[in-house]
């Protein structure tokens, strides 16, 4: 299946049956398997929850049910500095090697119960402060995508998922939203 263009696309192809959040996640999945060796806007994809989550998801649906929210079955990007129950929380920084999260942070734990499908954790500059990160840019990899929610953007530009997560202190969003042509919240 092809990604659909916008986040609005994908979830009205949701609401209209023309789309199951699994076969968006699949398309996700192979888009990721495809694009992120050289990308690298990725620290962890968690392929089994998503599939699992997506499913689960779309079942809600077939049973009659109403979707959630409006990002019910969308698959998203968690930025490296939120925590996620159960994965690694790294920050970009070897420091904090072996953390993983006991509970999911709040935005993660609202993404949830509005039924979003969370593919895994993207990159960040280190402690999201500090430049390069390791993600290049998709419109041109000899560029930096800008920091630091680096591998938020570059998943998103590069249809790797309909949205991420990102955060903002000094332009954290908005420098790699300008650079990779992404409207920024």
């Amino acid at each position: 299946m092809d990604l659909p263009a916008t986040l609005f696309d994908a979830a009205e192809a949701i609401r209209a049956g023309r789309a199951t959040p699994l076969e968006l996640t699949e398309s996700c999945l192979d888009r990721i398997c495809r694009l992120d060796a050289d990308l690298r806007a990725w620290v962890l994809v968690d392929e089994e929850n998503a599939r699992r989550d997506a499913e689960k998801l779309g079942a809600e649906l077939t049973g009659g049910g109403a979707p959630r929210s409006p990002l019910h079955g969308i698959p998203i990007g968690i930025k490296d500095i939120f925590d996620v129950m159960g994965l690694p929380t790294l920050a970009g920084s070897p420091l904090r090697r072996g953390h993983v999260a006991a509970a999911d942070a709040a935005v993660v734990a609202r993404l949830r119960r509005a039924g979003a499908v969370l593919l895994g954790k993207t990159v960040t500059t280190e402690f999201a402060c500090f430049d390069p990160p390791p993600t290049r840019n998709p419109w041109n990899t000899a560029h930096t995508p800008g920091g630091s929610s680096s591998g938020s953007a570059a998943a998103v530009a590069s249809g790797m998922c309909l949205a991420a997560m990102g955060s903002q202190t000094g332009g954290s969003i908005t420098n790699p939203s300008l650079a990779q042509g992404l409207t920024g919240l």
